[in-house]
């Protein structure tokens, strides 16, 4: 896998080029710097759907998404918002986002009011104990890669490299937005979530190529505060089979409260 190094449009710039027409349909530009082969890398579609399907809901916080990414997209694309469901304390909002040859991503998120419940438990989801992140240890140096991970510093902390061969079922790593006028909200980190290469890569010892095709999403808090912006990353790899590989995602502050756990399913194309 080649990348390059330069970062065509910083995060936080691409996010507020998108903005709706009159017509009330969203529309921006994917430079080059985002892509995955030939299509927009998978969490920066998720994050541009959630960014203008957001307005809908009414200032509720994001709970969960269903996401699928149904077909490649680059260049100029466009979004289009529904409101499926407008409850008391709920809200359900459906966002298409469309590339040149049709739909591209079709995402299903679920906004929800907090609820006076007092209750807060999560006792599989304790952190684990790591190094502090050290921004020499980049995973992917300079041009190497898929071309949008110039756009992150991502560090593995434990497990298997792709393609190394290692069999290694489990992943650790420590994650971040290189563009450091990122927010800390859940936008930014749909687009950090999916940046790591599937843990299912570490089996193979010959070049492969994948592709995303559903993206799971619990969001555990609608508060997102780090340290310099770091969060840890832990990628399972429960199966793996036929050609697809299923994997489980959690991702935790530095503090080591859960923020966003997550399921995916990946093509593999020998």
């Amino acid at each position: 896998m080649t990348g390059q190094t330069q970062i065509d449009l910083p995060y936080s710039e691409l996010m507020a080029s998108l903005s709706p027409d009159a017509a009330g349909i969203w529309q921006t530009h994917i430079p080059d710097g985002w892509l995955q082969g030939r299509t927009t890398y998978g969490g920066l579609s998720a994050a541009l759907c959630h960014y203008a399907g957001k307005p809908s809901a009414r200032d509720m916080p994001l709970r969960s998404a269903q996401i699928a990414f149904v077909g490649p997209a680059a260049g100029d694309v466009s979004l289009r918002v529904e409101v499926l469901r407008a409850g008391k304390s709920s809200t359900y909002v459906g966002v298409d986002l469309f590339g040149e040859l049709g739909l591209a991503t079709r995402a299903v998120f679920v906004f929800g009011s907090a609820r006076p419940e007092g209750k807060r438990i999560a006792p599989h989801l304790i952190a684990p104990e790591v190094p502090a992140p050290n921004p020499a240890n980049r995973m992917f140096p300079e041009a190497v890669g898929p071309v949008f991970i110039s756009n992150f510093d991502i560090e593995l902390v434990s497990g298997g490299l792709p393609l190394s061969g290692s069999g290694i079922a489990e992943n650790l790593y420590w994650m971040r937005h290189r563009d450091r006028a990122a927010p800390p909200d859940i936008t930014s980190l749909l687009a950090l979530g999916d940046a790591p290469p599937p843990v299912g890569m570490s089996f193979y010892d010959r070049p492969i190529r994948i592709s995303s095709m559903n993206w799971s999403i619990d969001v555990l808090t609608d508060q997102f505060e780090t340290e310099d912006n770091w969060w840890l990353s832990r990628a399972h790899a429960q199966t793996l089979g036929d050609g697809y590989s299923s994997q489980s995602m959690t991702l935790w502050n530095r503090h080591g409260t859960p923020v966003m756990a997550s399921r995916q399913t990946i093509a593999i194309f020998g």
